[in-house]
This record gives structure tokens, sequence and C-alpha cells, in this order.
């Protein structure tokens, strides 16, 4: 079976990893695809690999990290230096991401779909996901810095974190607590999950995220709101240099 996707200019056949015979990158997220029962995309001639969920992910979705204007997948990123910069993890990516290109707001595939709850060996509860870091200075420290539960390093306020849900002071990078979760798109799985801005919990009555919302649109809708994203981000380019 093959058909064609927006991001590569040859049709994709679908295998499963352990028909391929080697070790791939998938182009799309530029990690392994190393899960031998599930689904890879395969143009041959060009060694271009997508896995499942990112051959399946959305063009457009609304995103309640972000919720003044709509993410549009992009198939590589728009700024000079060929890279974006996560605004959930932090990390660089060279390949797909979710963009708005007005506010300069990039998520990795990855990182878009991350699962609103998950357990961790090294905790005994369940781990919320939160937009940005709640900063809490601690007593005695002139430092308002917090600092991952698992890598011992810096978590940065504009990044997002998970934080146990019991309210123990246990708060860690989204990556750190993914490890043990196998890649794919969780955050609409269920009608009533979201994730929480701040220092708010989920589920807790004051207030939260929401939905990953994914909305079916044809390649000109999403070409025209593109384009006048650029447009506007153009504007205030000039708007700022005058």
């Amino acid at each position: 079976m093959d058909y064609k996707h927006f991001s590569h200019p040859h049709n994709l056949i679908i295998h499963r990893v352990y028909e391929l015979g080697q070790q791939v990158n998938c182009s799309g997220c530029n990690s392994p695809c190393d899960n031998t029962t599930t689904a890879v995309h395969a143009c041959h001639q060009c060694n271009f690999f997508l896995h499942d969920h990112c051959a399946n992910a959305g063009r457009y979705v609304k995103h309640p990290s972000h919720q003044p204007h709509p993410l549009i997948l992009l198939p590589h990123p728009t700024y000079a230096g060929g890279t974006f910069i996560c605004n959930a993890c932090g990390h660089p990516g060279k390949a797909f991401s979710y963009c708005c290109t007005l506010c300069e707001f990039d998520l990795h595939v990855g990182c878009a779909f991350l699962p609103v709850s998950v357990t961790h060996q090294a905790h005994q509860h369940e781990l919320g996901l939160f937009y940005g870091v709640p900063v809490v200075p601690r007593r005695g420290s002139n430092s308002d810095l917090e600092y991952c539960n698992l890598c011992r390093k810096v978590l940065e306020e504009r990044n997002w974190e998970y934080c146990c849900r019991q309210k123990c002071d246990f708060k860690v990078h989204s990556a750190c607590a993914t490890t043990e979760v196998v890649p794919g798109m969780y955050q609409d799985d269920s009608p009533d999950c979201g994730a929480a801005e701040g220092n708010v919990a989920v589920g807790d009555g004051n207030g939260g995220g929401g939905n990953v919302v994914e909305v079916e649109l044809t390649e000109e809708d999403i070409i025209r709101l593109y384009r006048l994203q650029m447009l506007a981000q153009s504007m205030a380019s000039l708007s700022t240099a005058g």
C-alpha cells in the first residue's frame, strides 16, 4: 500500500519496522523508528521515513498551550537558521513542527501530543502536565530557580513540565518524565483531558488547558492560513523596524 504525504514529493510505502531490515530514523522527528510492531512510512529512494504517528499528524491543530492562534504542521522550519526551538521542551528541531509563524511559537510533533498525565518509577504519584513551570522561591534562598527532580538541571519557566498531582515537591522536564512513554498522539484521546497553565493542577476546578483539537481543512485552506500568518509576521516586523 502506498500513498502521498504532503511533506514529500514521492509516494510512501507502509511497512512494519522489522521488514526494513535496518535501523532508520524518522524524517519527521529525527528519532529512531525502533518499535518493530508499528508501521513506518517509507520512500526508499530518498531514504525518507516517517513514524506512523508523525505521518498521521493533523495539518492543523488548535492547541490549549497557544490559544490565540492555530498551529500549522510544517515539514521544515521557516526561520533563517533552518531550526526552531520547541516551546514545550526547549530543545531545537530541524524537521516537522506545529508552528504559529505570527508568534514564533513552535512545538515538536511529539510535544504537541504529550499525555496530560504520566507515571514514572521515580515517584509514587501520578504526574500532570503544566504549560509553564510554577516557579516558587525556596526558603532561605535568593534564587527562584527550580530544578528537575530527575536530571537535576534547571527547569526553565517558559517550558513545560510534569508536576506531582498530589502536591509533592516533585517537578520534572517534560522530556525526562516521558522517557518511559511510547511516542504517539495522546492529548486528544479523551474528551475530558487537558493540561494546566501555570501552577493550576489538572482537574482541580480552577481552570486549565483543554484538548488538542484537530480540524479537517483543505490544502487550500491551510496554505491560505499559513500565508496570512506569514503576512502578519512580516507586517509586525516592519512595524517594529520602523
